[in-house]
């Protein structure tokens, strides 16, 4: 058979080919999907199966059109099936798909990234839960080589970092569970074990007294503090000053700071979240645009930090396909274009802004409470009154509302983040046209959550 199909053969309904490929995946993947948010278990109805991606938008397996607001959950900057990016795996194609062994490509994205961030070592992983992960274990051994004691690992309710062990604890996106105890933690899945979510501490994210305190109590056992600059997971979270001020302060008490920035890095600026609010992490993760839509995570900092990592120190971490050459070209296309076009960002601000304006407007006009969050080119729509600055706030929304608003935005041709607790994304392909598509949409969606039921 060929792949995607030309044309869909005739239908009874308008999504019966996603509807038929949903039901032999379920047979042979668990829940029928391979990424959990993907299943539309928290909207309602069937996922879309998607055929190709240009632009904007996407066409799914019935071919039906939607302006996208995913953008394969942010690795899309550009818009999908960029021309730059298309042509650099192309041009790199010809001359093999994975080496294991060093290519000229990995050079140049480290020294891309490395230039950009102002990082001075950078070690590709193939994912963002890998590089948060190794970059933990290097934490704990970079800090150990001294302190021993330092074993534990502190991150804040509803930053997602992966789905390490020891990272899936108070993880956001609906699973986390509060604990009464300071620094208590409980695990986010089955199979991680108590011991496991003992080792990581969680504070409030955007509460500065509550991780002064922690960090008064039990910073001598810290060996790292492992945060999202920019919250994605539990919706969109933006950190106060006083907050980022505490966040430094951490290392005054000998731990390590960590940003992942798997999501925003390269996002809300060239020098990721971390530039834009003027952070200076000890290590950062990235993922996602990094490898320009194709499976890539990085992390990287300091090179007295970065040397501990194996084959130069004992701290040892290996990938048989980190570096593939094709991602490195997808991601050195995607960073070039970056740096080549810096008031992309500005424009994707000015676009988000819009839309996170107009949303505001026609819920108010329709009478249906909502809050939305928006920086750079992230935006939450909460479907709640009152701010939402972190996780328990969030926790709030109307899940209720949102699938029925979520399910009438996909009717009308715009594809949405198919859970409450998650950030879209825009992109520079979205034109002032898509805009004014949107908010149509939206505010017969807005309508129709007032309707009767």
């Amino acid at each position: 058979m060929t792949f995607p199909p030309e044309s869909p053969a005739p239908a009874t309904s308008l999504t019966a080919h996603s509807d038929a490929l949903f039901g032999r995946a379920q047979r042979v993947i668990p829940g029928g999907v391979n990424s959990p948010v993907r299943a539309f278990k928290s909207v309602g109805g069937n996922p879309r199966f998607i055929a190709r991606a240009d632009g904007a938008t996407f066409t799914d397996a019935d071919g039906q059109t939607y302006l996208d607001y995913i953008g394969s959950w942010g690795p899309m900057i550009l818009g999908h099936n960029h021309p730059a990016v298309r042509q650099a795996i192309q041009d790199a194609l010809p001359f093999g798909t994975s080496f294991g062994a060093p290519n000229e490509r990995e050079v140049l994205l480290a020294e891309l990234v490395t230039r950009l961030t102002g990082t001075e070592k950078v070690r590709f992983v193939s994912s963002g839960t890998e590089a948060t992960m190794s970059a933990l274990r290097l934490a704990r051994g970079f800090v150990g080589q001294h302190e021993p004691a330092r074993k534990y690992t502190l991150k804040f309710r509803g930053n997602y970092h992966g789905h390490a062990d020891a990272l899936l604890v108070e993880a956001g996106s609906g699973l986390m569970t509060n604990a009464a105890a300071l620094g208590g933690a409980a695990p986010s899945s089955a199979g991680v074990p108590p011991e496991y979510a003992a080792l990581t501490l969680v504070a409030e994210y955007n509460d500065a007294a509550g991780l002064d305190d922690l960090m008064a109590q039990r910073g001598h056992e810290i060996a790292a503090v492992i945060f999202e600059p920019v919250v994605g997971n539990a919706g969109v979270l933006i950190p106060h000053a006083d907050f980022l001020a505490a966040l430094h302060r951490v290392k005054a008490a000998g731990a390590l700071l960590i940003a992942d920035e798997v999501m925003t890095g390269f996002r809300l600026s060239l020098g990721g979240a971390t530039g834009l609010l003027g952070l200076k992490p000890d290590l950062t993760c990235w993922g996602k645009i990094i490898g320009g839509g194709l499976p890539v995570g990085a992390y990287g900092g300091r090179s007295e930090i970065m040397d501990f990592v194996s084959p130069l120190g004992p701290v040892y971490q290996a990938g048989t396909l980190s570096g593939n050459p094709l991602a490195m070209a997808a991601g050195l296309a995607t960073l070039s274009e970056l740096e080549r076009d810096p008031s992309i960002y500005k424009r994707l601000e000015r676009y988000t802004a819009a839309l996170g304006a107009g949303l505001s407007d026609l819920a108010s006009q329709a009478g249906v409470p909502l809050t939305v969050n928006t920086i750079g080119s992230m935006l939450t729509a909460f479907f709640l009154e009152g701010e939402v600055q972190h996780y328990g706030q969030a926790a709030r929304a109307d899940t209720a509302a949102f699938g029925q608003w979520f399910r009438a935005m996909l009717a009308g041709g715009v594809y949405w983040a198919p859970s409450q607790f998650e950030s879209i994304f825009v992109s520079s392909a979205h034109t002032p046209a898509d805009l004014d598509f949107t908010l149509s949409a939206a505010q017969r969606a807005f309508a129709h959550l007032k309707e009767p039921a």
